[in-house]
């Protein structure tokens, strides 16, 4: 049977009912009566004849016809079914435009956002839109690879937001993390990637912060001694003795305190954290749990409410200046010690004590936890820090009477 040409397509005229003009292998081309010429191709599998559309003319000349005819008997010949792979790569095809990777990321913040404060969200997702979305958003997200998020990385930090861009690194593997659980990729591309390998380190802003044992030992006193307010007391007595960040303790909130049972735990919600991620867990020595006892009657009776109220308006926080205000009242200057310098107070005297090094940086809440070695994660170190904490109120207590030497507080050395 003679092939076609382009000549003999072209002169074919339509007539009252559908008609075919064959080529050859299975190849032949139908001419409906509106005039419109569809390739198809004829093909046996598992017994049983089937046709498979190859196009339109002359959207698909008949040299691509040929050739798509060729593919087809390839299939056939590794023993592949044509028309049911098509339907696979088809729904594979809708199935990237549903799950690229702004919608997986926009399902992933609309399942936790109702956890999180209405702040959070926003910059969570802000971070997405700036960041992330402009060079991931419209890739499939299975299609997503390392160099992809790298090159967000490094987007961020030739601008300049270095610390942007570990933000939002941790906000992409949690993305990532999401879709693995939900059955739309099987591994994720930014897992091995961490923010100290591929972006410089933050400079850090060095607060005043008392370092000499005996000297904290008389800011201690002095603490005891204040006589400008007895919650303004309490919040620096608990900050001492938790070395959390200021501005974590005067956002503290008594739902987020277990102060009965073996282990009282302060559970500060992500929302509050600087470095977002995770609820970080704060154990309580026995000395913060008595200094929470005793103002819990004043501000916490119902259980609720901010732990430090204003002075002003019992329905927020004590402001930003007020605890640098009474460090400055009890004669210690800008220059000696601040509110955030009991961190620093707390991470030289334990590092000189020896305790482990990650145990500290995760109580200080310095590390994510994708930052920890995998050996020392956060469960192994929580009974470590229990362990830590109630140390160091002993040791504050040690100091607070004059003895500046290290007495019972042990070593914390991991293996």
């Amino acid at each position: 049977m003679p092939k076609l040409s382009d000549t003999k397509i072209r002169a074919a005229k339509p007539r009252e009912k559908p008609y075919k003009l064959f080529d050859a292998d299975g190849l032949f081309m139908v001419i409906t009566p509106s005039g419109g010429r569809w390739w198809r191709q004829r093909y046996k599998y598992a017994g049983k004849e089937q046709l498979l559309s190859l196009g339109v003319y002359p959207e698909i000349g008949l040299a691509d016809a040929r050739e798509k005819g060729a593919a087809v008997r390839k299939k056939l010949a590794n023993g592949i079914d044509p028309s049911a792979d098509r339907k696979t790569q088809r729904a594979a095809l809708v199935d990237s435009k549903a799950n690229t990777f702004k919608a997986v990321a926009i399902a992933w913040h609309t399942k936790f956002r109702p956890q999180w404060s209405a702040g959070h969200a926003e910059r969570i997702l802000q971070r997405l839109e700036d960041n992330a979305f402009p060079l991931l958003g419209a890739k499939a997200i299975r299609d997503v690879t390392s160099n992809d998020v790298l090159a967000c990385l490094d987007r961020m930090e030739k601008r300049g937001a270095v610390d942007t861009a570990r933000r939002v690194l941790q906000i992409v593997k949690k993305v990532f993390k999401w879709a693995i659980g939900r059955g739309v990729i099987t591994s994720s591309p930014a897992a091995h990637i961490e923010a100290k390998d591929h972006l410089p380190a933050i400079g850090v802003k060095h607060r005043a912060a008392i370092r000499d044992p005996a000297q904290f030992g008389t800011l201690l006193r002095s603490i005891d001694t204040y006589q400008g307010g007895f919650i303004v007391q309490c919040a620096l007595r608990v900050l001492a003795l938790t070395f959390v960040r200021p501005g974590e303790l005067r956002h503290a909130e008594w739902q987020e305190f277990q102060l009965d049972g073996k282990e009282p735990t302060w559970r500060i919600p992500a929302a509050k954290m600087k470095m977002g991620g995770e609820d970080h867990l704060v154990p309580l020595s026995q000395q913060a749990v008595a200094v929470l006892r005793e103002i819990q009657p004043m501000t916490g009776a119902d259980g609720k409410g901010h732990v430090f109220p204003g002075a002003r308006n019992a329905s927020r926080p004590l402001s930003e200046n007020t605890l640098n205000a009474a460090l400055r009242t009890m004669g210690f200057t800008q220059g000696q010690h601040s509110s955030h310098g009991f961190r620093s107070t707390a991470s030289t005297m334990l590092n000189e004590q020896q305790w482990n090094r990650d145990a500290i940086e995760l109580q200080l809440a310095h590390m994510e936890r994708d930052e920890v070695r995998e050996s020392y994660n956060a469960a192994t170190h929580l009974p470590l820090r229990r362990k830590m904490m109630q140390a160091w109120a002993d040791h504050c207590d040690e100091l607070r009477v004059g003895n500046d030497k290290v007495v019972g507080i042990g070593r914390g050395k991991v293996a």
